[in-house]
């Protein structure tokens, strides 16, 4: 079940014993991660560059819908911008409940799919009353060609305060964020005519209040503030740490095994 929305990847609630495992880091690994498990390592046509790891982490070449672990190996799992590239996001979300206690995902919502498009995302993702809804792409009307992350995705958020500021104040509207334990509540492709609707039909205001509730000017005001104050904690703490992982080839002389 859905425990809450963090504002991103570093806003986890893991703790300091906790054993984590991370599926399709790509070339982005988070550096809390004891093992990664990635399916992909001699093509970059799901992810924006090469395969990279911290000395610390464990590296496991392997496929998120078969995962070669026990059941509840781990404390908790990240899965950032994968699960809308799964062949079957069923089985794919079903096996980080099975290895895993708590976990959390992240995936580009339907606005964020429809301004940097990506033609290896297979699904449209929307979380609607606490379950994540994914929608074939295939099947939308919608042009999914235009590509406009060069501005919302490369641009702005590193030259406009207030469009950074956006993401976290009002969550889902870049991406999906969604913290879990014991189990994923997911539906793909619903034929249900309620969240059927949402991915082919006009947005009317009950449905867009459904995805971004309303709020009181003085929560916005306290949301903003506290948005602002964890950007800029975490903005220092970046700088302080400036860690760099491996590629995957230099990871495998420090370690002195043969590459998968």
């Amino acid at each position: 079940m859905k425990i809450r929305s963090p504002y991103d990847r570093l806003d986890l609630k893991i703790n300091k014993k906790d054993r984590v495992l991370e599926i399709g880091p790509g070339h982005n690994p988070s550096f809390r991660s004891n093992v990664l498990a990635e399916k992909f390592v001699d093509t970059n046509y799901h992810r924006c560059g090469d395969v990279k790891i911290y000395p610390h982490q464990t590296f496991v070449n392997a496929d998120g819908e078969n995962l070669p672990f026990k059941d509840k190996e781990f404390d908790y799992t990240i899965c950032c911008h994968v699960l809308e590239h799964a062949d079957n996001p069923v089985k794919f979300v079903k096996e980080q409940c099975r290895v895993s206690k708590r976990g959390y995902i992240e995936a580009p919502s339907m606005i964020g799919e429809y301004l940097f498009p990506k033609k290896s995302h297979k699904w449209v993702i929307l979380e609607i009353d606490k379950k994540l809804v994914l929608y074939e792409k295939a099947k939308m009307s919608e042009n999914y060609a235009c590509d406009y992350g060069e501005v919302f995705l490369n641009y702005l958020p590193f030259q406009s305060l207030a469009y950074r500021l956006l993401w976290y104040t009002r969550g889902n509207i870049m991406n999906v964020c969604y913290e879990w334990e014991d189990d994923i509540e997911i539906i793909v492709n619903p034929q249900d005519e309620y969240y059927l609707s949402f991915f082919t039909k006009k947005w009317d205001r009950q449905m867009s209040e459904k995805i971004f509730p309303p709020q009181t000017l003085f929560k916005d005001i306290r949301n903003t503030l506290k948005a602002a104050c964890y950007l800029l904690i975490n903005t220092l703490k970046g700088k302080i740490r400036n860690r760099q992982p491996l590629e995957l080839s230099e990871y495998m002389k420090v370690k002195g095994i043969d590459a998968p």
